[in-house]
């Protein structure tokens, strides 16, 4: 019997997988995509295992990330900050000229709504790559070797991976640091899916949607010094960056570039 499609592989199926079954499949990715398989490990992810995969094709590493219909965004209602949280955006941001009075409003204002998608099962390259080009550019350098652009649900689905929480490690962050130049906080290291991913703010992602940027500000919050928050908060899964985004896509764009990268993705069949 032939196998079933790749690209049908649902996230809850992949992970009801033991590791025998998830192997096979993993090995199924990597010669459907002309790639080696480099490793297959389970790790812990939200109480239960979770199989991670990586396969090399290239002279890249790229991670399997099933889809299938999956929640992505999130929701600014239910969230319930901390008191110091909230005692620190008022005195380092609100105080200072940054970011709405209410943080609540401020959250809705640059982070996707939650909602529920349909995504491939796909591959993704482990760690961003630094663009040259106007972002316009990228879709067309990409599919010249088989590749493309993330959409952003697919983005926030591989950051997130199936975590509902504000940041892919939970809803708080650390309050006594900034998140540059420090690789002992909850950002530093692959997420579950062994992307590095939302790990650097300096790093911001173009996606297929033009105006929409995801992983990072091009460092904006930290060097403003806009508070410790608002410096972590371009970490987010469903922050879309819509200032930079603007600045990005409007006539100033070329001089931004040197602060843009991309994640390219290899679809599976």
């Amino acid at each position: 019997m032939a196998p079933e499609p790749l690209a049908a592989l649902t996230f809850a199926a992949w992970r009801r997988l033991d590791l025998a079954a998830a192997t096979r499949i993993a090995a199924q990715a990597a010669g459907s995509a002309g790639g080696r398989l480099e490793r297959v490990e389970t790790v812990e992810h939200l109480g239960a295992p979770l199989h991670r995969v990586l396969v090399e094709r290239g002279g890249r590493t790229f991670a399997l990330i099933p889809g299938g219909r999956v929640t992505v965004g999130f929701d600014v209602a239910a969230w319930r900050p901390s008191a110091e949280l909230l005692a620190g955006y008022q005195e380092e941001s609100v105080d200072q000229g940054f970011g709405d009075e209410d943080p609540h409003a401020h959250l809705a204002r640059v982070l996707s709504p939650r909602r529920t998608v349909t995504v491939p099962t796909l591959l993704m390259t482990v760690e961003d790559e630094p663009i040259e080009e106007a972002p316009a550019d990228m879709p067309a350098l990409l599919a010249r070797e088989g590749l493309r652009l993330p959409t952003p649900d697919e983005w926030e689905h591989a950051c997130g991976a199936g975590a509902h929480t504000l940041f892919r490690w939970g809803d708080e962050c650390p309050l006594d640091r900034l998140p540059y130049g420090d690789d002992t906080g909850p950002h530093a290291g692959p997420n579950a899916f062994g992307l590095l991913i939302a790990h650097d703010t300096y790093r911001s992602e173009i996606t297929a949607e033009p105006g929409l940027i995801h992983g990072g500000d091009g460092g904006e919050s930290v060097c403003g010094g806009y508070g410790t928050f608002l410096s972590w908060l371009p970490l987010a899964t469903a922050n879309r960056h819509p200032d930079l985004a603007a600045l990005v896509y409007g006539e100033e764009g070329e001089d931004l570039v040197d602060c843009l990268s991309t994640r390219p993705v290899l679809d599976l069949r």
